[in-house]
């Protein structure tokens, strides 16, 4: 507890100090050896000053990718950013938020519990009349979404999460799933009023329009990882996953990416005038191409194998018998300027 001096008690002591009655050293070394630190028990901090400062760092990278999916969706210009991560009371975070909003309750597994997600009116009611065909402009009216608003801000808010999952990805596999939107915060009492959460508020800007984002996460759902919310395990985690799991999703990502696949049989100059004059039934000499010679597939435009043409049923393939990169630099030189004599 502060002790707070009266006038008087302030007079006495400037007194007694010109005097020469107290010394200053003396006032100093009381004043060091009593350190009093004010701690509220009916609102205990449960977050480190650490672990809040992880938690907004996940969070820019989350706003960043929020910024640039909202950006296409909309085809508008969106900005994202944090503002504050701060530690209240469920209670303080629900009287803090309008009355009716959009608040979707999130599950957030593996960890147990919800987390919430409230976007301010003036922020939805500018994003639906976006997807709507409109211009985005701003409004003040203050209502329940409809069932179709309501299914609009249930695809927003879808899409949001998976930018969510990829923020989280350095600390834990995040798997969040929508529950349900909610416009009332009174119906959404997903831990008790005393209970602690961390709260990151994010400024959001669609077009001219500004509001709010803020994900409200409790503490008894995050305590399980709350000993990875330090920078400690945040910068190992992120040497560690640039070799390990990111690559693994890298290779995943890339494994379903279609690629043009094309085999050239060979190459002829023809001036235009040729090109133009050419007719069904015309023959074209291919220059040093002989008809038992491989042929070069190439993987977009770049050459990577050496293939033989044939049927596979009715279809025609080509079968590979050489990989290019496999061949010497020297070889692949006297190959390529083969095929320009």
């Amino acid at each position: 507890m502060n002790e707070v001096l009266s006038q008087d008690e302030i007079d006495q002591l400037l007194t007694a100090i010109s005097t020469g009655d107290i010394e200053t050293e003396e006032v100093s070394q009381a004043t060091e050896q009593r350190k009093i630190k004010i701690y509220d028990f009916k609102r205990p901090d449960k977050f480190s000053k650490e672990q809040i400062r992880t938690v907004s760092i996940m969070h820019e990278t989350f706003a960043r990718l929020t910024t640039t999916s909202l950006s296409a969706q909309l085809r508008s210009l969106v900005h994202v950013h944090v503002a504050s991560v701060d530690q209240l009371t469920y209670e303080e975070f629900i009287r803090s938020i309008p009355n009716p909003t959009t608040l979707a309750v999130i599950n957030m597994d593996p960890l147990k519990g919800s987390a919430v997600l409230e976007i301010d009116p003036s922020v939805t009611f500018t994003i639906i009349d976006r997807l709507f065909g409109g211009k985005g402009e701003g409004t003040k009216v203050t209502r329940d979404l409809s069932d179709i608003e309501q299914s609009v801000m249930e695809g927003i808010t879808i899409r949001i999460l998976g930018n969510m999952r990829e923020a989280w990805s350095q600390v834990i596999d995040l798997r969040p799933r929508l529950g349900q939107i909610e416009t009332n915060p009174q119906f959404a009492q997903i831990v008790p009023p005393t209970e602690m959460v961390v709260l990151v508020t994010l400024e959001t800007k669609v077009g001219e329009v500004e509001g709010m984002m803020n994900f409200c996460i409790p503490y008894l759902t995050i305590e399980p990882i709350i000993s990875k919310l330090s920078a400690q395990y945040w910068y190992s985690s992120v040497r560690r996953g640039a070799t390990t799991e990111n690559l693994t999703i890298l290779r995943e990502r890339l494994a379903s990416i279609d690629v043009p696949v094309s085999a050239e049989i060979g190459r002829m100059d023809l001036t235009m005038r040729d090109v133009l004059s050419l007719r069904s039934g015309d023959v074209i000499r291919l220059k040093n191409v002989r008809v038992g010679d491989p042929m070069v597939l190439k993987v977009g435009n770049r050459p990577k194998f050496m293939c033989k043409p044939g049927l596979v049923g009715n279809k025609l393939s080509v079968q590979i018998v050489e990989k290019l990169e496999d061949i010497s630099k020297e070889d692949f030189e006297e190959l390529a300027a083969e095929g320009e004599e």
